[in-house]
């Protein structure tokens, strides 16, 4: 019988959580590995201390915003500071000295603009790639020992969709397919969606930093979608707070620059990469608090749905009905790359 092949992407979430629940941790590791958590804490000393990893795959321009961006995004869901970063730099053997001072570069103000130091990592140009990858590795501090972890949501509490989708998917395809795109769009809408890596931008550090603030003990859990858009966060929220979920398509924001850039590439804007949103498991008894305070500093949010008790439950309610909420196999931009990229 022949093996099973993966898809391009993220390792299914059943193998996955085969391979995490045979992991043995020492009691120095106040948060592990799991399905929906995205990044670690673990004790050291008197201190807790914020560790995650994620490279960077898809894009090539501006590969080092990406990486320094996605990873100070999981550490800030913790309610964490991110403050120190490393950077495994791979280029292919096609790479020039202005590629790799770009990248350096692009690496170095990322950090700068969030208040990162680069301490270190890695490069060298590595046989077999047709594309740069840079993989990071962040650390990030406490400033008080709460935690945000998926064990402190319980049924009924309400999820949040802080901003819209997808910021990151709309900026990455508006950059990688611009020839095509402009075509269709016009050079007016496709700066306007490039522009998406900065303004909203991939980074949730101050929705994430301001809710933690202000919501105290009522803001149970943190996950941005990325891989696999929405959608698929939702999914990974659901299984790691141990419940169900049921969601509203109306109150799913989606940019009408993604619609656009979807609707030439016939992409679903549910399934593509999403850094840039905010999902926030909140005390039903906070969600106005929560709206509130968010719109004041100028950020979109709405009440996208709540925690059901049934772990089996994965609804999308729409205006006809209740129907299963989707699932993407593979994020939307790998399956437009895997089907031959931009046309």
């Amino acid at each position: 019988m022949p093996e099973q092949r993966l898809h391009i992407g993220k390792l299914p979430a059943d193998l996955l959580a085969s391979f995490l629940g045979r992991i043995a941790l020492d009691d120095t590791v106040v948060l592990g590995p799991g399905i929906g958590r995205d990044a670690a804490v673990v004790r050291v000393g008197e201190r807790l201390v914020a560790l995650k990893s994620d490279p960077i795959t898809f894009a090539t321009d501006a590969i080092g915003w990406y990486a320094v961006n996605v990873n100070a995004n999981d550490i800030a869901c913790l309610g964490a500071i991110p403050r120190w970063f490393l950077a495994t730099v791979l280029l292919p053997e096609t790479a020039t000295v202005e590629l790799a001072q770009r990248v350096l570069d692009d690496l170095a103000h990322a950090a700068s603009s969030l208040g990162i130091a680069l301490v270190g990592g890695h490069t060298e140009i590595t046989a077999s790639l047709d594309r740069p990858i840079v993989s990071g590795t962040m650390v990030g501090v406490f400033e008080r020992e709460h935690v945000l972890r998926p064990e402190l949501a319980r049924p009924g509490d309400a999820i949040l969709l802080v901003r819209g989708i997808a910021i990151e998917g709309t900026a990455l395809l508006a950059r990688e397919c611009a020839r095509t795109l402009e075509r269709a769009l016009g050079p007016e809408l496709l700066a306007r969606c490039q522009a998406f890596l900065t303004d909203p931008g991939i980074s949730v550090l101050g929705p994430a930093k301001l809710l933690y603030e202000q919501l105290g003990p009522a803001l149970r859990y943190l996950h941005d979608p990325t891989e696999g858009g929405l959608a698929t966060g939702l999914h990974e929220l659901a299984t790691a707070c141990g419940t169900g979920i049921r969601v509203r398509q109306q109150a799913i924001l989606v940019y009408p620059e993604t619609e656009a850039v979807c609707r030439v590439l016939a992409l679903d804007p549910l399934g593509l990469i999403a850094s840039g949103a905010l999902l926030a498991v909140v005390a039903p008894s906070v969600v106005e608090e929560a709206l509130r305070v968010l719109a004041e500093s100028g950020i979109p949010a709405t009440q996208l749905g709540w925690l059901d008790p049934d772990p089996d439950c994965r609804i999308l309610l729409t205006e006809t009905g209740a129907q299963p909420l989707p699932t993407f196999v593979v994020d939307e931009v790998a399956r437009l790359f895997a089907d031959g990229g931009c046309t």
